[in-house]
């Protein structure tokens, strides 16, 4: 170790800022006095005697410590020729040598087409590159460890497996791409990482993997070696329907979940469930309730509870607060062989700034822009992604594939679309920087979620994009290559604030806020909408659903039962967020759960019972959902009739004389031979009644079938004249 090059290396590797250690370690031809030789060098701190041996561990060479503690050199017998060599290393305070494969000895794992594609930004499957892999190499096992981080000048692995030591374990670069990778020998699933990484200026830090598959569980933070290849799924019946379907043209009742606070477990210190408990419970309740989907808040990784998962800091992981990944696959598994579709919650607007996730990940704004401008949020304190960048665009859209193809997911909400879409959204004048064109439209966003949902539906016909978006935006469920965004559905949110204000109004004054019913139709067919109730709408003092109706008790339950029938009449596909279902008197809090004994009310009990046999009836007649986006599917029978607060609409399928009838009464007085236009003459039945008995009602109604007279009303030549109960809706189809 003479050569004054090798001590500036040695000096190097022992500060752990060598941008390049496997030039300097491992196996490499070296001149030894004009000859060439062999030579094996290792840095291995706390180690007393190391030697070369073969893979059989019969000893090849002795290791000399350099001039330095933990660096060992050994120049290999004359007319040796490289082999898979192994150290055999004794450690201070160890009484037997250990044999181990060197790190240094394996060559480059990620191969050239997969370093281009992730250099050009289209690399579909990036978590089968990045990340953490568990694999053998030469017949060794151990993990391979892959991370985007070009602005670094030196990345290491670091665990329990090298006590945190970033000298032991630095990675191999790819300059072009800005890729670092190295094969660990002897790393097992469920080992503790992170990567630390030295900038060009300042001191090294740590951070998650963002390719991670799993983590630790909150308030700690490192990332964890899994294994994703072991799973067995019993879902191919679903997945090979699901890609011939269209949900579209089909019923989605949307059951929307908090996973921590859906049922918790009072005996054992009142905590969540696991996911595999709620593959039991919570398949069960859906199934039973007659929703068609699951839609679950953020499962992605994320350190505070508060956000519900919203500032996601583990894209790949998710959360390790119910259990691990095959856990929440075992739970996706569950639903699909009962029927039921999962929707999950997605993130890409922002993410938060905790310093060990994505905020300046290699010294670098590297995932957000640079321009605060452009890259903060400041209405919710987090950063934004930066769009116009290939790896970070190709992050993102193979991350939403990870979901359908990895966990089975059957379509992605798209939070927060709005703010992707305008450069000025929550910023006032001086705040923000327009396009190239001086307009507010983020023409890089866009770009974007077309790429997104183009690269989506052309993956995985039959899953869905959702957005939720709140603007008016247009083309939003338009396809891309037509001008649109791509997105399948949107949620509709003027529908949801004008509905909850029109329902919180007394009955007596209701008659003048009759618009906020019927303006939704005026442009219910310009999307493709779902008509959501959502958690926002019950949380941060907005009170419950059950607690936003006027009246006493018994009025609160018969107003949210009519709104729920009005609402599963109303085009669009459907949304409701858990507790909205068993009339929920508190608002959401996500520490606690549902409050699951207030079924012992009968009032309680009537809605749920209400809105279970609404789903019933919704997934057995196709005029609910076969036309929920043209208008052959709907048609008002009256919408002027404000002095009795009295409404009546038809829907229709495909099928002819398969209309439904819907008939609301939004004031508490029961109206008595009220003559309503029949679609056509005959006998018509009450299919459900909201103030029927069994609901909690006071059973008003018209005992089940009625004949219709020759009475012209409504522009129709024929009517039904109904009883029309209390703060009510009928259901009424042709008996034949």
């Amino acid at each position: 170790m003479a050569s004054a090059t090798l001590f500036h290396d040695v000096q190097q590797i022992l500060t752990a800022e060598h941008p390049d250690p496997f030039r300097v370690l491992g196996m490499h031809t070296v001149s030894v006095g004009g000859e060439l030789r062999l030579v094996v060098r290792a840095f291995l701190p706390g180690a007393t005697a190391v030697s070369v041996t073969d893979e059989e561990g019969d000893e090849v060479a002795v290791m000399e410590c350099g001039h330095t503690d933990g660096f060992f050199e050994a120049v290999l017998p004359r007319g040796t020729s490289a082999f898979p060599y192994r150290l055999l290393v004794t450690w201070t305070g160890a009484d037997e040598p250990v044999l181990l494969a060197d790190a240094f000895s394996f060559g480059p794992q990620i191969a050239d087409f997969d370093l281009y594609l992730v250099g050009e930004g289209t690399h579909l499957r990036l978590w089968e590159v990045l990340g953490a892999h568990p694999m053998t190499v030469d017949g060794v096992e151990g993990v391979h460890f892959g991370v985007w981080a070009p602005g670094a000048r030196r990345v290491s692995v670091v665990g329990e497996f090298n006590l945190w030591d970033g000298r032991r374990h630095p990675m191999r670069r790819h300059p072009a791409q800005g890729v670092w990778e190295v094969f660990i020998p002897g790393v097992q699933e469920e080992a503790l990482y992170r990567y630390e990484i030295l900038p060009h200026q300042g001191s090294a830090f740590l951070k998650s993997d963002p390719l991670a598959f799993t983590a630790e569980v909150r308030p700690a933070t490192a990332s964890k070696v899994a294994d994703l290849s072991k799973y067995e799924w019993n879902d191919a019946e679903w997945m090979r329907t699901r890609q011939e379907g269209d949900w579209c043209n089909r019923p989605m009742s949307i059951y929307e979940v908090h996973p921590g606070s859906w049922k918790r477990v009072p005996d054992e210190d009142d905590r969540p469930l696991t996911w595999r408990e709620m593959a039991e419970d919570l398949t069960d309740y859906v199934a039973d309730m007659g929703f068609t989907h699951v839609e679950f808040l953020p499962v992605m990784e994320h350190p505070y509870d508060p956000s519900w998962g919203y500032q996601v800091t583990g894209y790949f992981a998710p959360t390790s607060r119910f259990g691990g990944p095959d856990d929440f696959r075992y739970l996706v598994d569950r639903l699909h062989q009962r029927g039921i579709g999962v929707i999950l919650d997605w993130v890409p607007a922002h993410f938060p700034k905790d310093a060990f996730a994505l905020r300046r990940f290699d010294g670098t704004a590297l995932y957000e822009h640079a321009d605060p401008r452009q890259g903060e949020h400041p209405e919710w304190g987090t950063l934004i992604f930066n769009f116009g960048r290939n790896e970070v665009r190709n992050f993102l859209i193979s991350n939403a594939l990870f979901w359908m193809e990895e966990y089975h997911a059957d379509g992605l909400r798209v939070d927060a679309v709005a703010s992707m879409l305008y450069l000025d959204y929550s910023r006032g004048p001086g705040q923000w920087v327009p396009n190239q064109y001086g307009g507010r439209e983020n023409l890089e966003a866009v770009a974007f979620l077309q790429q997104l949902n183009t690269t989506v539906r052309d993956r995985h016909p039959g899953v869905l994009m959702i957005a939720e978006e709140s603007t008016a935006w247009p083309g939003v469920t338009q396809l891309a290559h037509l001008g649109g965004l791509g997105f399948h559905l949107k949620w509709n949110m003027g529908w949801m604030h004008d509905n909850l204000r029109f329902m919180a109004e007394e009955a007596i004054h209701r008659k003048y806020h009759f618009n906020l019913l019927t303006f939704s139709l005026m442009y219910a067919f310009s999307e493709k909408y779902v008509l959501p109730l959502s958690h926002d709408e019950v949380v941060h003092l907005k009170g419950s659903l059950m607690g936003k109706m006027p009246g006493d008790a018994w009025q609160k339950a018969a107003n949210l039962r009519l709104m729920l029938g009005m609402m599963w009449g109303h085009p669009g596909k459907k949304l409701l967020f858990m507790g909205g279902e068993i009339g929920q008197w508190g608002e959401w809090n996500e520490n606690r759960s549902l409050d699951w004994h207030l079924l012992g009310d009968p009032l309680n009990a009537g809605v749920q019972r209400w809105l279970r046999d609404l789903n019933a009836l919704y997934k057995r007649e196709p005029a609910f959902w076969e036309t929920d986006f043209s208008y052959e599917g709907f048609e008002w029978i009256d919408f002027h009739d404000v002095e009795q607060s009295i409404l009546s609409f038809v829907r229709r399928g495909r099928e002819s004389g398969r209309e439904l009838l819907f008939v609301c009464n939004f004031t508490p007085v029961p109206r008595h031979a009220y003559h309503v236009g029949a679609p056509s003459a005959g006998r018509w039945r009450e299919v459900l009644n909201s103030d029927a008995e069994p609901y909690g009602g006071s059973n008003a109604g018209n005992g089940g079938v009625m004949e219709t007279v020759p009475l012209a009303v409504h522009g129709r030549a024929q009517s039904l004249p109904l009883t029309l109960p209390p703060l009510g809706i009928l259901i009424l189809q042709r008996e034949d």
